[in-house]
């Protein structure tokens, strides 16, 4: 399951049915919103999306990380619109028969959805200006 959302993500909803009788594990992933980049502070993001394109490569490694590193089931869900201090900006959860494979996998999610996955991010700062982050 995939999901972009406007909406607070709850991570119990992410969680919810997630793993199976032969699952031993479960990891988790969260992205959330810091109070400070680069030495600048951040009162909170903005991030934008490609619906469709984002939502076909969240596809992609959610398919690709039950494939390579055997997760029974993965659950990727991101954010988009505004964000304060303290939220939730994007949840991987993966279930696996181990937790190596589960650990595994949850990085290979993260690590490739900022590669590939075209959701842009902007800081919004406590003296009002905002800026793009790049590689974002």
């Amino acid at each position: 399951m995939v999901a972009l959302q406007s909406d607070p993500i709850r991570l119990e909803r992410v969680l919810d049915g997630l793993a199976a009788d032969g699952d031993g594990a479960v990891a988790v992933f969260l992205g959330t919103v810091r109070d400070r980049n680069a030495g600048r502070p951040v009162v909170g993001l903005t991030y934008h999306a490609w619906p469709e394109m984002a939502l076909a490569e969240l596809g992609k490694i959610e398919a690709q990380a039950c494939a390579s590193h055997g997760a029974s089931t993965v659950r990727i869900v991101h954010r988009t619109g505004d964000l304060d201090v303290g939220e939730i900006s994007v949840a991987i959860a993966v279930a696996s028969a181990h937790r190596a494979q589960a650990f595994d996998a949850c990085r290979f999610a993260i690590e490739t959805l900022k590669r590939t996955v075209p959701i842009w991010k902007k800081e919004r700062y406590a003296d009002g200006s905002a800026a793009w982050i790049e590689g974002s």
